[in-house]
């Protein structure tokens, strides 16, 4: 793992050289992505079945009810308990985001609002392959539950024997009734263009390996995205408080997801920092994933020592985590100065875990430094917002001159002219 000093000469080019760590998307995986969109699109279910069975081997992709059922039956109660308390949480955090339709009426007559509506049909893309994920499914679904939208289609990467009943038993506590076994560029081009089989959506959310990123990047447009997901990133600030076991413990929590996962401890304590590199070398070799944990930390895995807290969440900010612990005895007193980040984790006794799983927020943050301008998913992202304006006389009157002014001056005559037949006849 790095160990690198804020002060050290090659500090600068090694930021700018993880800033450049984002995954490129080659040529050939552009190509590849856009002749799956373009065949799916034109060919429906025939090629959608076709890559199905090239991919994933096999081309029964529809779910049905009693295999959703049987599933959840094999699950033991203590799971299915904790399935039940996470969608509890979740589902009561987002509540707390609903915002309400509003109308304002002023003196003149004049009468403006706006009209929530939620978004009719939403697909969400659930990720196979190195794990299993039914807090994706409770993530991306509650949100969208919560805003009203009418119906939730749900995909992901499946073979022959079907799908793990912990997706299914997640997708019935969401309410979701369709499900499909099929993943990749595939399902994305179902989803956005619609087939025989696959209702068109409006809306795409959920992560996905590179394929899937790219395809929701070129099918933006013709539906919405919720963004484009990257690599899992921790990053840590400490001031050498709490044991460093814990430390090494949350890094290798987010190092485990995936090689390209980025676990960046900043402290202001040297000693703590050589603690916490012992205690990952220690704890990766017990880890199920140390292989790709391994790969994770020595590859995209640093220790940064800072001279200051001040200089620590400055770079941070600069950085713009996807998780952040402030993992320091006073959290609040660094928490007014914290601009970028895609969720806060305070103190010692608050690892990033519980925000995977139990806390309540979403756990589908930005990444790759997108917190400098977006934020978790959440109820907003289902919703749509229409603007209402309603003029009688009178108030149309007040501001009819300056509208035909305006108009005229951007040389938009058929503008002013609207306004001027109006006023004509009402005064």
């Amino acid at each position: 793992m790095k160990v690198i000093k804020t002060d050290d000469r090659d500090f600068n080019t090694f930021i700018a050289s993880r800033r450049a760590k984002t995954s490129t998307v080659t040529d050939d995986i552009e190509k590849t992505v856009k002749m799956i969109l373009n065949d799916v699109r034109q060919q429906g279910d025939s090629a959608l079945l076709s890559y199905t069975e090239k991919f994933d081997g096999h081309t029964d992709i529809t779910v049905t009810q009693e295999i959703i059922q049987n599933a959840c039956d094999q699950l033991k109660p203590d799971i299915l308990s904790s399935l039940q308390l996470s969608f509890k949480r979740i589902e009561a955090f987002h509540r707390k985001q609903i915002q309400n339709s509003w109308i304002h009426t002023d003196e003149q007559g004049e009468i403006l609002g706006q009209v929530v509506r939620p978004i009719h049909r939403v697909g969400i893309y659930v990720p196979g392959g190195k794990a299993v994920y039914p807090s994706s499914v409770l993530m991306n679904a509650i949100p969208a539950r919560v805003a009203g939208v009418e119906e939730i289609i749900m995909v992901t990467p499946g073979s022959p024997s079907g799908i793990h009943p912990l997706l299914c038993a997640a997708a019935q506590l969401c309410g979701i009734t369709k499900i499909f076994k099929i993943g990749g560029a595939q399902a994305v081009a179902a989803l956005a263009y619609g087939t025989a089989t696959i209702p068109k959506v409006d809306k795409i959310v959920g992560p996905g390996n590179i394929y899937v990123a790219t395809a929701k990047r070129f099918v933006f447009g013709e539906v919405d995205i919720d963004m484009i997901a990257g690599p899992s990133e921790i990053l840590i600030i400490s001031d050498g408080s709490g044991p460093a076991e814990w430390v090494a413990a949350d890094m290798l929590s987010q190092a485990e997801h995936d090689e390209m996962a980025s676990s960046v401890l900043i402290t202001t304590n040297e000693t703590f920092a050589r603690k916490v590199e012992a205690e990952i070398n220690l704890q990766v070799k017990e880890l199920p994933k140390r292989e790709i944990a391994h790969k994770s930390i020595a590859t995209y895995g640093a220790i940064i020592i800072a001279n200051s807290l001040q200089e620590a969440v400055a770079l941070t900010n600069d950085i713009a985590p996807e998780h952040l612990e402030l993992y320091v005895e006073r959290p609040w007193d660094l928490l007014p100065d914290i601009k970028n980040a895609g969720a806060v984790f305070m103190g010692h006794i608050t690892p990033e875990p519980v925000g995977d799983y139990i806390a309540g927020p979403n756990h589908v943050l930005p990444t790759g430094g997108t917190a400098r301008f977006f934020s978790p998913l959440s109820v907003d992202d289902f919703v749509k917002k229409i603007s209402l304006i309603s003029y009688n006389q009178n108030a149309l009157h007040c501001v009819g001159d300056d509208v035909m002014r305006l108009a005229r001056s951007e040389e938009l005559e058929a503008h002013a002219r609207s306004i001027q037949k109006r006023l004509k006849d009402i005064r």
